[in-house]
């Protein structure tokens, strides 16, 4: 296949850009949209001390659940991580630090590293303890703000529908979720899909993420894991 920018690779390839206490940010949502062979290299090349960056834990044995599950995660910036059990747990023994971020506000902290930006402003919490604590505030035309720093990993991981040699990027339906933010934020961004398309026969109009923001693609295998629903 046509490959005039060098992205399309293997998995093994793609596992040469994972080490030890590494910020990794993942695409998904309750594991929907997760990058499976990605998450099994991963937990094959035996990751650990790992910060994690994403909407939630997943499941036990789903997404990127199966990492935090093993231990292999020292830190977690997620909306959730009520549909992990062995997440609370380690994170009541202390083994595992959460740091909780409302969703629109993480996935808004996620989008403002892929643009660049310092940080963003919001009233979400403002007036929680909970979520403001440790927070700087702001007041602007007579309104309060909390200062929420924006999010960027060492890699970012994605799952996607299509993706031809360029890296632009289709999703499928539901499963683009967070994917797109995550693959602006990412200093190397890592699409894993499940087909990979000649250059040409994507409709520019389908593409969702632009190739741009992409350094690798590899093929998948596909979800290997059973649903929590199933």
């Amino acid at each position: 296949m046509d490959n005039p920018y060098g992205k399309i690779a293997t998995l093994e390839q793609a596992m040469e850009h994972f080490y030890d206490g590494m910020t990794l940010m993942f695409g998904g949502f309750g594991g929907v949209g997760s990058p499976p062979d990605l998450i099994d290299g991963i937990l094959e090349k035996d990751i650990k001390n790992l910060v994690l960056i994403g909407n939630d834990t997943g499941f036990p044995e789903i997404g990127i659940g199966k990492i935090v599950s093993r231990g292999k995660a020292k830190k977690v910036i997620a909306s959730h991580i009520g549909s992990n059990p062995v997440a609370g747990t380690l994170m009541t023994k202390g083994e595992l630090e959460v740091e909780f971020s409302p969703q629109g506000t993480l996935t808004e902290r996620i989008r403002a590293g892929g643009m660049g930006l310092g940080a963003i402003l919001t009233d979400v919490g403002v007036d929680h303890e909970f979520v403001a604590k440790g927070k700087q505030r702001m007041t602007l035309n007579g309104k309060d703000y909390l200062i929420e720093t924006a999010l960027t990993a060492e890699v970012s991981i994605v799952y996607a529908k299509k993706a031809d040699p360029y890296g632009n990027l289709v999703f499928d339906k539901s499963a683009r979720n967070t994917n797109p933010l995550v693959a602006m934020a990412g200093k190397f961004t890592i699409a894993e899909a499940e087909e990979i398309v000649p250059l040409g026969s994507l409709d520019p109009e389908e593409i969702v993420t632009p190739g741009v923001f992409v350094d690798m693609v590899i093929p998948s295998g596909g979800v290997n894991w059973k649903w929590a629903w199933e």
